[in-house]
Formats: structure tokens, C-alpha cells, sequence
């Protein structure tokens, strides 16, 4: 295998497939993490997944991120609005960090337009669903030149 990345999935994501599934469609997280490990695997590159719902878990996780991942893919949900502290544990890192979205923050409500995460992110994928994981996967592996 040759490098590692480490996708986390933040608040509520553990309920997919039950939580609005017309804004989040079906699949459960086991679904979507059995996607992205396949996709890592074909692709050549080592995954981890992680889901929390604790804001303090999720900032952990990043610290840990540190050593052992080359890049890191984060669907930080409603974090995504409010929390200071996943930026700032963010700003740590010096591996790329791609920000996903299931739906479409621009299309929903006014206060999830606005994405503390954005400028600390080499990029934002929102609005394709459970497949915008695997476009961060491919995004990672061609920046790392995997």
C-alpha cells in the first residue's frame, strides 16, 4: 500500500440511511465505508475511517492525524458552521485536507453556507452524495502524486 489516508465523519452521519434519506439518500455509514474502502484499495491507498458525534473525539482524531496519514478527508456536518476547534485542530496538519458534504450546503438553509473549514481545506466537494467520498479519495491520491 502506499499512503494512508484518514476520513472522518462527523455528527449524525452514523444515522444515515434513517436521518432524511431525500437529503441524504439510503445508504447506511457501514455502506459508504465498505465504498471507500473498496475505492482505497483499488486505488492503491491505505484507509481509516472514523465517525464521531463529540466534537473533542473528532479534534483527537486529527491531532493523531499528524503522523501516520498522508491526507485527510472530513465531513465535519453541522461542525462544519460552528466549530473553531476542528479549524484550529485542522491548521495543525500539514497533509491535504479535503472537506465533503453529502448535500449541497449552498442549496439548503442560509446558515450552512458559511463553512469555517473551507480556507483550511485545499478543496470542498458538496451535493453528489455517498460518491463525493470517493472524488476526495481521487483528489487526494492526485495530489500526493500516488
Amino acid at each position: 500500500m502506499g499512503s494512508k489516508i484518514l476520513v472522518i465523519h462527523g455528527p449524525n452521519l452514523n444515522m444515515l440511511g434513517k436521518r432524511e434519506p431525500e437529503k441524504y439518500g439510503t445508504a447506511t455509514l457501514e455502506e459508504i465505508n465498505r465504498r471507500i474502502m473498496d475505492h482505497g484499495d483499488r486505488t492503491g491507498l491505505g484507509v481509516e475511517v472514523f465517525q464521531s458525534s463529540h466534537e473533542g473525539e473528532i479534534v483527537e482524531k486529527i491531532h493523531l492525524a499528524r503522523t501516520g496519514f498522508d491526507g485527510l478527508i472530513i465531513n465535519p456536518a453541522a461542525y462544519t458552521h460552528t466549530s473553531v476547534a476542528i479549524r484550529d485542530a485542522l491548521m495543525i496538519l500539514d497533509i491535504p485536507v479535503v472537506e465533503i458534504h453529502l448535500s449541497n450546503i449552498y442549496k439548503r438553509e442560509s446558515f450552512r453556507h458559511t463553512s469555517l473549514i473551507a480556507d483550511v481545506a485545499v478543496g470542498q466537494i458538496a451535493g453528489f452524495g455517498a460518491f463525493g467520498y470517493l472524488l476526495a479519495i481521487d483528489a487526494i491520491r492526485d495530489i500526493l502524486g500516488d
